[in-house]
């Protein structure tokens, strides 16, 4: 019997539990001196671990085979492109000490620790979202402690053991980095929960809502099921490559992934030619009822038909040969809720496609779309007239519109994206998250504010209620 075996067995979850958590306190009390230097390479470390090369195909090929979804040559990139961005961040940022100071305000911000994360990761992502959530935990000096997916367990302990040995060579504390113990367990991880002093959740809905009621301060995000516009005014060509790029990116694993496009009349045959020359097929009405019922089983999305590749999608669809050539599958849709299964996200290389009259009614479809599912996550839009962007960024309860992009490459942050690198989107109170931004490093900070008397700031009576006053009298 292994020492944690052990524990578990003679403790219990809570031993066991309280046994980490005392670690993870020991490692902060250990760099609490660290200024911003040291610290940051306490970041770059972690980062190495899953960003060199050699590591992030073993781990690509450990999550494929580990969770049976996604494909290698795509967590490989992913490994290495949201470690790279999201480092990138996070070094130019201040987190120690000093970190703002606001002269005409009179008010010094210092950073401090929140304390020990526990950090609940997905099976879809179960490398990149634990190093992801690491580095920026311990760019706030905080210690982090994993608590991977079940079925995720074998690739996140691997991941966690590459940090832990990077964190030891460079002198730094591994305890700044642990992971919850096979078997893997809903009782062990809500005791986490419930120990921690914070609490970040990306997966399930169902972990999202355990995390709020855990008693613990908590981040968690929504689902995603993100309504892409293509209108008139579109480059087709470069739209269908940039959506065909994304759709397909690990097969669909992505919450940001494209499920259904919103395509205007005036270009929508030209729009799906465009889709089929970039790789697209687009299935016939009896192909689409085929596909439905073995996509869904009693309601719920297929599991093991979930980021598969897509000639294993073909052959289970019992599609034609030319499907069988295909990156993606097209499904044609008009409706929206329980009843049209294909208007929510589906976690595959399934994308509907709605034909609107216009402008006006593909915004109306979008909305329907959201209102059924991933409200609050994101939208996006390929056009050249901007005004319809803001329109959407105006009117729509979402967090994110995205314009002219591949959405899977913008919305968790990009190179040509002004939204920082992460793995973790928050949908706001539309989806009952926290956050309504991307998770980032400021959600690991303490602030301390410091206070200095500065002229007074006192306007007079009628500076305040002057204009109401003149209109309602007193």
């Amino acid at each position: 019997m292994d020492q944690v075996a052990a524990n578990i067995e003679t403790d219990g979850v809570t031993g066991l539990v309280e046994h980490l958590v005392a670690n993870a306190r020991r490692a902060m009390a250990a760099i609490a001196g660290a200024d911003q230097d040291r610290t940051d390479e306490f970041v770059i470390a972690v980062a190495w671990s899953l960003y060199r090369p050699d590591r992030a195909e073993t781990l690509a090929k450990l999550a494929v085979r580990d969770t049976g979804i996604g494909n290698v040559a795509d967590k490989i990139i992913k490994n290495q492109r949201k470690t790279f961005g999201t480092l990138r961040d996070l070094l130019r940022a201040k987190s120690v000490g000093m970190i703002e100071e606001d002269k005409t305000l009179g008010i010094v911000k210092f950073a401090k620790p929140i304390g020990v994360v526990a950090a609940v990761t997905p099976s879809t992502n179960p490398s990149a979202t634990a190093v992801n959530k690491a580095m920026m935990a311990i760019k706030g000096r905080n210690a982090i402690i994993i608590a991977p997916s079940p079925t995720g367990l074998v690739t996140t302990t691997e991941t966690v053991a590459a940090m832990r040995a990077e964190l030891a060579r460079i002198g730094a504390p591994p305890d700044l980095v642990q992971v919850l113990p096979a078997p893997a367990s809903k009782q062990m991880t809500q005791t986490l929960m419930e120990a921690a002093d914070l609490v970040v959740v990306t997966g399930s809905q169902d972990n999202v809502r355990r995390a709020y009621r855990s008693g613990t301060p908590a981040i968690g995000v929504g689902a995603g099921n993100v309504p892409v516009i293509v209108d008139e005014t579109a480059d087709l060509d470069d739209a269908a490559r940039k959506i065909t790029a994304s759709k397909t990116f690990d097969n669909s694993t992505s919450c940001s992934s494209e499920n259904a496009l919103i395509i205007v009349d005036a270009v929508y045959d030209q729009a799906l030619a465009a889709l089929r020359r970039a790789g697209g097929y687009l299935c016939t009405t009896k192909e689409a009822a085929r596909i439905q019922s073995i996509l869904w089983r009693n309601g719920k999305l297929n599991r093991s038909l979930i980021a598969r590749d897509a000639e294993i999608l073909a052959r289970e669809f019992d599609l034609p040969e030319e499907a069988r050539q295909a990156r993606f599958f097209m499904v044609e849709e008009t409706g929206w809720g329980p009843e049209h299964p294909f208007s929510g996200e589906k976690l595959s290389l399934v994308l509907a496609v709605y034909r609107a009259s216009d402008i006006g009614q593909a915004m109306s479809t979008v909305r329907r779309i959201l209102d059924y599912q991933g409200r609050g996550h994101s939208c996006g839009i390929h056009t050249k007239d901007l005004k319809r962007a803001t329109r959407l960024a105006e009117s729509l309860d979402v967090v994110r519109v995205l314009v002219n992009f591949g959405h899977t490459f913008g919305n968790g942050g990009g190179f040509d994206s002004g939204l920082n690198f992460t793995l973790s989107m928050g949908c706001g109170s539309w989806q009952k998250n926290s956050i309504s931004e991307n998770l980032n490093y400021r959600h690991f900070l303490n602030i301390t504010h410091l206070v200095t008397p500065i002229a007074e700031d006192r306007p007079s009576e009628a500076d305040l209620f002057g204009k109401y006053w003149a209109r309602y009298g007193r």
